[in-house]
């Protein structure tokens, strides 16, 4: 089978358009890649799995990538993982290096992408291969374990444990599918709503309302930035770019990249953590440390390295472990599901042709993404001038007609967009997590079955501390993760008390 039979010209432009669309997404302060993944996933359904896949990929490189943009011409992250790229990168832009500091950021974007690549298609087949192997204990421990880092790294280590259990309740909510060794009884559905939950919230409209109707009610409570003028974009004059910048900075990049994948290959973890964690390292072992925060291009070379290894990262887990490694590529499940196809470990070995589409798409979307931004940055620039006010009524109106068309007309489903917009607008009110809770929407089923046929093999609790060598190791993972979680937040705020 010609491993490059799903490569046509279609594929090509799916993945450079949604490449330039995610781009602008990330350009514009309040969007974010996810955000744009969630508004174009039904779009996807007539594409075919490998045309909707090369879209969401480029969406979602271009939309961590597009968040440098207004984080170093206006000090404002785009998206969470541009968080540290504003501590030197708007420096530099007031010191009327606007131009070169964005194009060292795209440079160490490419760098951390394509890094990422070859990690995950290194690792992930490995990865799956021995997942295959796992029995139901290994199974729900894996979700336990993805749980416990999620609420581990949350803010709060409570609410995250809470955010991801509540996640599952809400999941098992409809009839307990007899496909799934169930008895096909009604579980958890308030009276009068039979007819719309017997098989429980579809996942898409959640997906939809928790990551794009909740930002925009976030953006109308707060108030959207003041208008931005061009005036207002400190790119400075056309100056001379040299790649002699990037000497002595390979074992930075490097490492941030690595750092920025290992840290999407955790689960719900997040690009902020990925940028904060490879600036902090850049910073630590510069030479001049003193420098970082008053336009150090070291420091924009490590956090969007850092942010952008985090693509392929987390991917790992999706492909190899049916996992989300992050809020984006849990989207990425909706087009799966919308395909009919499972991911877990058996995936790669079972879908070949998807495999190698996916890292072509990623390939092609880095590609895209530094051809598209270091040759048109001025232009891209402009985007944080579009008014709120016109572009979020538009992206609400698709958010609505997604939910609605996505199962094929269901009216229910955008009432369940609404509920859940509400929702997650009201979660971080709440000091809620909203990443652990979808991974424990999602992964739910799963642990509810893997759970419950464990029991009914063995019949005694007991067997998931004793199956196998491999249990205890991810027993000793979840301890730890909270434990170290507990010693981290204790240690905070002896130091806040200090």
């Amino acid at each position: 089978m010609d491993m490059f039979e799903f490569l046509s010209p279609l594929f090509v432009l799916l993945t450079i358009g949604g490449t330039l669309v995610g781009i602008i997404f990330g350009a514009i302060p309040g969007m974010t890649a996810t955000m744009a993944v969630a508004v174009c996933l039904p779009v996807t359904y007539s594409l075919g799995l490998e045309n909707g896949l090369a879209l969401l990929l480029g969406l979602y490189v271009g939309g961590i990538s597009g968040g440098l943009v207004p984080a170093i011409l206006l000090g404002i992250p785009g998206t969470p993982s541009s968080i540290t790229t504003t501590l030197d990168g708007y420096p530099m832009a007031k010191q009327g290096h606007g131009e070169k500091a964005l194009r060292i950021g795209i440079i160490a974007s490419l760098v951390g992408g394509l890094i990422s690549l070859v990690i995950l298609d290194l690792f992930a087949p490995a990865l799956a291969d021995f997942a295959i192997r796992f029995s139901y204990v290994e199974k729900f421990l894996i979700i336990l374990f993805a749980l416990s880092v999620m609420a581990a790294l949350s803010s709060d280590l409570l609410l995250g444990i809470f955010s991801g259990f509540l996640g599952i309740f809400i999941s098992l909510i409809g009839t307990y599918d007899v496909t799934k060794g169930g008895n096909g009884e009604w579980r958890l559905i308030p009276p009068g709503t039979e007819y719309w939950l017997e098989s429980g919230f579809s996942l898409l409209p959640v997906l939809i309302g928790l990551f794009g109707l909740a930002a925009i009610l976030d953006e109308a409570q707060t108030g959207a930035l003041p208008g931005m003028s061009q005036k207002d974009i400190k790119i400075g004059q056309s100056e001379r770019f040299s790649l002699r910048i990037f000497k002595g900075q390979t074992v930075n990049l490097i490492r941030s990249s690595c750092i920025g994948t290992f840290v999407g290959i955790l689960p719900g973890v997040g690009g902020s953590a990925a940028s904060i964690l490879s600036y902090s390292n850049a910073k630590t072992f510069s030479k001049n440390p003193e420098n970082f925060g008053k336009g150090e291009p070291a420091g924009i070379m490590a956090s969007e390295a850092g942010n952008n290894g985090l693509t392929g990262g987390a991917l790992v887990p999706l492909l190899s472990l049916g996992i989300p490694g992050d809020s984006a590529t849990a989207l990425l499940i909706g087009a799966f599901t919308l395909q009919g196809v499972q991911v877990g470990p058996l995936f790669i070995a079972n879908n070949p042709v998807t495999w190698d589409a996916m890292i072509i798409a990623m390939l092609i979307a880095n590609l895209a993404m530094f051809v598209l931004m270091y040759f048109a940055i001025r232009y891209f620039a402009m985007v944080v001038t579009v008014p709120k006010h016109i572009l979020f009524p538009v992206i609400l109106m698709m958010c609505v007609i997604g939910a609605y068309t996505i199962n094929y007309g269901i009216m229910f489903d955008v009432w369940t967009l609404l509920i859940f917009g509400i929702f997650g607008w009201m979660m971080s009110k709440l000091r809620l997590e909203v990443a652990p809770f979808i991974i424990g929407f999602i992964l739910g089923p799963s642990a509810e079955v893997y759970f419950v046929k464990t029991l009914e093999s063995f019949g005694d609790v007991s067997i998931f501390f004793t199956k196998s060598p491999i249990a205890v190791v991810l027993w000793l993972l979840i301890v730890g993760s909270i434990g170290g979680s507990i010693w981290l937040h204790r240690s905070a705020s002896k130091h806040r008390d200090a």
